[in-house]
Order: structure tokens, then sequence, then C-alpha cells
């Protein structure tokens, strides 16, 4: 059961990675701080300091198009936020 989904790579999570060591990522809805942490750990060879986690829910969203108004919704994420030990660090990039 692999409760990481994927990394946040974005202009202002990669901000957070160089100055406050903090790292982001999507993770299963039910997966609680301890379980994120272990898994950070095992999969980076990483020492998790802190985890903050953010349940966010979906949108709904239209857009006009040429065969008439398109209506959806976009999906619901939780979003866990990992603050590093000072010293270690998550290189995304490396395995590309």
């Amino acid at each position: 059961m692999n409760i990481l989904i994927k990394p946040i790579v974005t202009e202002k999570m990669t901000a957070q990675g160089e100055s406050l060591n903090r790292y982001g990522f999507i993770v299963k809805k039910d997966a609680n701080k301890l379980e994120i942490k272990k898994a950070v750990e095992a999969l980076y060879n990483v020492n998790v300091a802190a985890v903050n986690t953010m349940v966010y829910g979906g949108k709904n969203k239209s857009r006009y198009t040429k065969g008439g108004v398109i209506s959806g919704r976009t999906a619901a994420f939780k979003k866990a936020v990992v603050t590093l030990v000072e010293g270690d660090a998550i290189d995304f990039y490396s395995n590309i």
C-alpha cells in the first residue's frame, strides 16, 4: 500500500524546499501523519522533523465551448508538507 501518490513540484514548493527544507506531496486521503512520515523516510532515506496535512475539497467548474456549457468537478485531494531535519534534502529531479 503506497501512501505517497506524487510529489508537488511547483515554484512555491521548490522555493520552500530551498529555504525552509519543506517538501510537498499528494497523499492518500486516509493516511495519517505518522504513516506519511514513515513513507517519506523509507522512500527518500531522510529524517522527517514535522508533517503538516491539509485536505482540499473539489470545486465545481464550468466552461463555455462551441458545443455549449460543459460542467464538471475538480478532484478532492490531501496534501502533506514535510519538514526535514537540517542537512537532509530531497532531489525530485535525480531520476529523470
